[in-house]
């Protein structure tokens, strides 16, 4: 199931159009509106039954998530489980990307060899 998104998000700039903070639910009320009716072809409304299970719920592409704010973390991290960087600065952000990819370690919010060959300035730099 995807994201839930407000009826002309796609249409309206201030809607949400490539603004993914703006994309956001909201009920339609209108009285002629076909989504609020229904209607075939139209998005689907927020409705009891779209949640996951609880198993599911905590997990990423099916696996458990562990949160990552320093390198002591990354080490502790068990097989079978996906990392998930915490809110670190840039200069301990590359060090934990660098750690990840020496233990073959997958990154669910970076993209480990995208985000070293932008930031490689600041690997340079450090040494």
């Amino acid at each position: 199931m995807g994201k839930f998104l407000r009826r002309n998000s796609d249409r309206h700039s201030k809607l949400g159009r490539n603004r993914k903070k703006k994309q956001v639910w909201r009920k339609p009320k209108g009285r002629h509106n076909k989504m609020r009716d229904m209607k075939r072809g139209y998005p689907v409304n927020v409705k009891v039954g779209y949640r996951k299970s609880n198993k599911e719920r905590s997990k990423l592409d099916g696996r458990n998530s562990v949160l990552i704010m320093n390198i002591k973390d990354l080490e502790k991290m068990d097989k079978g489980k996906i990392a998930v960087i915490g809110a670190v600065g840039k200069k301990k952000r590359i060090e934990l990307v660098k750690k990840a990819k020496e233990n073959k370690i997958s990154l669910y919010n970076v993209n480990i060899e995208k985000f070293l060959e932008e930031n490689k300035t600041d690997l340079e730099k450090k040494k």
